[in-house]
């Protein structure tokens, strides 16, 4: 494959600290026609990088690494991949697992899953992490004694307007609302939280493209909540679908909305498979699962007209060629190997 005919993609893996057999962020190469995926090697070395962002203007990588004294750490990145670092912080709490910027690229925040808090870093003009503004800590338990003793908070989703931003706690069952001061880097809460069914496991929502409604995979139930915004900026709870037509165990976890609007994918660990559901009816509908060949998808992405499936587990990266009529993903190519992929971000 032609250099110059590829695009970068960076691949989030948990390293031996973290129980995987990864190195670090992995640098591979796409094929924008066929879908195809090419692994170049380790592009830096770093512990347990399980997730990915970067910034929205300039080439800049940003990892959690995911560990208990919790950090995030930053590399600028050239035209052949090659990262030059920049900054690591302390997110100030425990095994932070996701991460995001905010639209203007004026601020990233990081959930610290293990201590149930969000960090907030400020940007400088060629998208370097500063020193914490805010963190942010949540309080209480769930129901399941095992999963839920206390918060984790688990997704950050910034608003279009980058002073917005909304927290999944799975430890609390809840989807809290918050606002940026942009001059203090600071957190306020806005209004009442939203709070799901106990037992519900909120992993990560997916917002959909009209900016009325998004979705909710229920890591501990088996489920997706549809969430309805309204005029005010509260949240409510619509609609709830099973997660799975499978037997077995269905742990979600990636989650997102296709460009169009009219797909919802949702991976499905235990039974292995991507599900797909219709968002043109009044209610999210079930349209097709497809097996990945692993048993724990952990995280997808999408790419033009392919999807990239990392499933931790079975060490390898999936590629799907998407339908255009249907959205059902059907598999393309062999599983290209990576160890212990958690995170596919094309850039």
């Amino acid at each position: 494959m032609a250099r110059a005919e590829s695009e970068l993609v960076f691949l989030g893996c948990y390293t031996p600290q973290g129980g995987g057999r990864g190195e670090g962020v992995v640098l591979a190469r796409r094929d924008p026609v066929g879908g195809g995926l090419t692994v170049v090697g380790t592009a830096a070395v770093t512990e347990s990088p399980s997730y990915l962002a970067r910034h929205p203007r300039l080439p800049v990588l940003y990892a959690v690494n995911e560990r208990r004294d919790g950090a995030v750490s930053a590399w600028r990145f050239d035209a052949d991949g090659a990262l030059t670092p920049l900054a690591v912080r302390d997110t100030g709490g425990e095994e932070p697992c996701h991460l995001a910027v905010s639209p203007d690229g004026g601020h990233l925040f990081v959930a610290n899953y293990g201590s149930g808090s969000v960090a907030v870093h400020p940007l400088g003009d060629q998208g370097v992490p500063g020193e914490r503004s805010d963190l942010l800590r949540h309080a209480g338990h769930g129901a399941d004694p095992d999963r839920q003793a206390g918060p984790h908070a688990h997704q950050v989703c910034p608003g279009a307007d980058s002073a917005s931003l909304l927290v999944v706690d799975l430890g609390i069952d809840l989807v809290g609302r918050y606002r940026l001061d942009r001059a203090t880097g600071r957190l306020s809460a806005t209004g009442e939280p939203l709070r799901l069914p106990a037992g519900t496991g909120p992993r990560h929502l997916a917002r959909h493209p009209d900016g009325r409604r998004a979705y909710v995979a229920g890591e501990l139930d088996g489920t997706v909540t549809e969430i309805v915004f309204g005029a005010d900026g509260g949240l409510r709870a619509g609609a709830r679908v099973p997660a799975s037509d499978r037997g077995g165990h269905v742990q979600p976890s990636g989650i997102a909305v296709g460009a169009d609007g009219r797909f919802l994918y949702l991976a499905n660990r235990g039974v292995g498979t991507v599900t797909v559901f219709d968002l043109t009816d009044v209610d999210p509908r079930h349209l097709d699962e497809v097996e990945t060949g692993g048993e724990w998808p952990r995280q997808f992405a999408f790419a033009g007209s392919h999807l990239y499936v990392a499933d931790e587990r079975a060490h390898q990266i999936r590629v799907f060629a998407l339908d255009p009529s249907t959205g059902v993903p059907r598999p393309c190519g062999e599983p290209v190997e990576v160890p212990s992929p958690t995170c596919v971000l094309p850039v």
